[in-house]
């Protein structure tokens, strides 16, 4: 059976959760909301580096790097918001702003735009969405995919694959072919800067990269693991925004850091909004999205609950 996909602008103002007006104000692009929070970010990392300075040689050390770890794997947030061009008011700046942050995590920025822009033409969509997480089968199956572990592999095998000029089948759906040689380009790139800082620091024998970037980046991974789990899975696999998208109430901290991502529902709804506008969106679909007010823990609740059999599984329900 073929899917009937609407644009989820077009679901919300037919079902009048807005008019055109008040989404062309939400839409409104401005650098100073992201430039502000860039400011405070950088502060914050330079916080917990210091803090791994202060803990070397001690077991402070391992908090201090899950610490700036959670952090640095929340650049995803930001890299994200480039994808949509919506954390910028100029394209150059967002492209610049998301090939960094792509960069410092290990995702290549160009192929994960492909990528996404499928997610929300299919989203939570069997066989559509590329970046679908199924409802594990079992609490062990959840517990692995938060390790990050096969995350870890799959992300390590897809550049490589790149650097050596292939892709997957299911690559070749969401990526055009007169881009492919972008998409090989910048595996490249991005693999030979690595290997040119792994080589420096060898032959310098200077290995800060590794304890202010790199094991804190595999140690916070699984923060976003968990955050990642609670946007969709758990939720039907079908084409209706208020049911295949879970928002989540989160504190005020959390929202900094997912740069307003925990509307997610909303996010999908309008995708062209800015994430500072997300709150004012968020009041005005009260009401058309699902939303969980127990915030993250709440989500995990409800997945393992479908889990272990107390509520009836969500991927029962295939359109």
């Amino acid at each position: 059976m073929a899917y009937e996909v609407r644009t989820p602008i077009t679901q919300a103002m037919t079902e009048g959760a807005l008019n055109r007006k008040e989404l062309k104000e939400l839409m409104k692009r401005t650098n100073k909301p992201a430039l502000t929070r860039i400011v405070i970010w950088i502060a914050l990392l330079s916080f917990t580096s210091y803090l791994i300075w202060l803990s070397m040689g001690t077991w402070f050390l391992i908090p201090a790097m899950f610490m700036h770890g959670i952090i640095i794997v929340h650049h995803f947030s930001l890299q994200h918001e480039c994808c949509h061009y919506t954390a910028f008011k100029t394209r150059k700046l967002n492209d610049i702003i998301g090939h960094l942050c792509g960069f410092s995590i290990m995702l290549p920025h160009q192929h994960f735009r492909y990528e996404h822009c499928d997610h929300h033409t299919y989203t939570n969509l069997n066989g559509k969405d590329p970046e679908l997480i199924q409802l594990p089968i079992s609490l062990y199956k959840y517990i692995w995919y938060i390790s990050s572990v096969s995350y870890w592999k799959n992300k390590f095998s897809e550049i490589f694959r790149h650097f050596f000029g292939q892709l997957s089948d299911d690559e070749k759906i969401f990526i055009p072919k007169q881009e492919q040689t972008t998409i090989f380009r910048e595996a490249r790139i991005m693999v030979s800067l690595y290997l040119l800082i792994f080589i420096t620091c060898t032959l310098t024998n200077f290995w800060a990269p590794l304890w202010f970037w790199i094991i804190p980046l595999f140690m916070g991974e699984p923060v976003m693991r968990a955050i990642r789990l609670t946007e969709h899975v758990g939720r039907p696999n079908i084409d209706d925004l208020k049911e295949n998208t879970r928002s989540s109430l989160v504190s005020y901290p959390m929202r900094f850091l997912c740069w307003n991502m925990n509307y997610h529902a909303e996010h999908h709804y309008a995708s062209s909004v800015p994430f500072h506008a997300l709150p004012k969106l968020h009041k005005k679909l009260k009401g058309y999205i699902y939303i969980e007010e127990r915030g993250y823990l709440g989500a995990h609740i409800d997945i393992i609950s479908q889990l272990i059999g107390r509520k009836p599984r969500s991927d029962q329900r295939v359109n």
